[in-house]
């Protein structure tokens, strides 16, 4: 009786979510019309920018691995890089990139703020972890339905879905260098007579800074994984390509994707991890 009892909750459950998002799809319709227009035209925008002459944007990640991780990054972005445009797939690479890059920076937006306000009022933080340990736990695929059936196929639901899952890791640690920063420097602050917005602006923020930074690269790599996964909702990219070449049987065709893959993961990851210790090193020294 009572597993029979569970199956009828669950259908009740079931019915309530399928009519919740039928009841946002007729009331909030121009809603996410606007989103979609809105995510599609910065998605442009960015591959707009990412358009320009390969070399370009060769000589920039070498730069930025050079100075913030090393010559071994810096060889490895330059030879690999250029393997991925001699393999025919460097506009997909730009394609992940930009979706990458806009998820993460809409999620940045969105997490920062939520980790501020999660210190400032503990019953808010006390509500948010949970929350945060809700959506980092899902599977990823559990967000594509609702950002199809709401927005619709193409890269701005699979922005939508990259952005929530790439803000947990944000928060928490946005949240984490807040509460670990030294009680005595923020009574300094109190006592120097700063105002709670210069305390968070000039103290809480700069000190909390390194910690900030290993959320954004947590949050890159979320989101370049979930970018991958959003190709199987017409998102285009490198997730698009492997989509492709796995229906098709395609082997080959899904190595280089995949390769093209570990490479962008690699550059995100050691230069936002540099970017962080960087960081880290000037907070210590100030």
């Amino acid at each position: 009786m009572e597993f029979m009892n569970s199956l009828r909750f669950d259908k009740a459950f079931d019915r309530f979510v399928d009519t919740s998002v039928d009841w946002l799809n007729e009331n909030f319709a121009f809603f996410f019309d606007a989103i979609r227009v809105t995510l599609d035209f910065a998605l442009w925008m960015l591959n707009s920018i990412l358009s320009c002459p390969w070399p370009i944007i060769v000589v920039l990640a070498v730069a930025a691995s050079l100075r913030f991780s090393g010559w071994a990054l810096a060889f490895f972005s330059a030879v690999a890089l250029v393997m991925c445009q001699q393999a025919g797939l460097w506009e997909m690479l730009m394609e992940t990139l930009a979706l990458v890059a806009l998820a993460t920076f809409i999620a940045l937006a969105i997490a920062i703020p939520l980790g501020v306000a999660g210190t400032r009022w503990n019953g808010f933080g006390a509500l948010l972890e949970p929350l945060m340990d809700t959506l980092q736990t899902l599977p990823p695929y559990v967000y594509l339905l609702p950002a199809i059936a709401l927005i619709g196929f193409g890269g701005a639901s699979a922005t939508v879905a990259t952005v929530i899952l790439a803000v947990p890791p944000a928060v928490r640690l946005t949240m984490l260098g807040i509460r670990q920063i030294p009680v005595e420097r923020l009574e300094l602050a109190q006592s120097l007579g700063a105002t709670p917005l210069a305390e968070l602006l000039k103290v809480k923020l700069p000190s909390a800074m390194p910690s900030i930074m290993a959320g954004v690269n947590q949050s890159l790599m979320m989101a370049l994984g979930m970018a991958v996964i959003a190709g199987i909702i017409g998102a285009d990219g490198l997730g698009g390509e492997v989509y492709r070449a796995v229906r098709y049987l395609e082997v080959g065709r899904a190595l280089d994707a995949g390769l093209a893959i570990v490479v962008l993961s690699i550059l995100l990851d050691r230069i936002s991890a540099g970017m962080a210790t960087f960081l880290n090193i000037g907070g210590t020294n100030g």
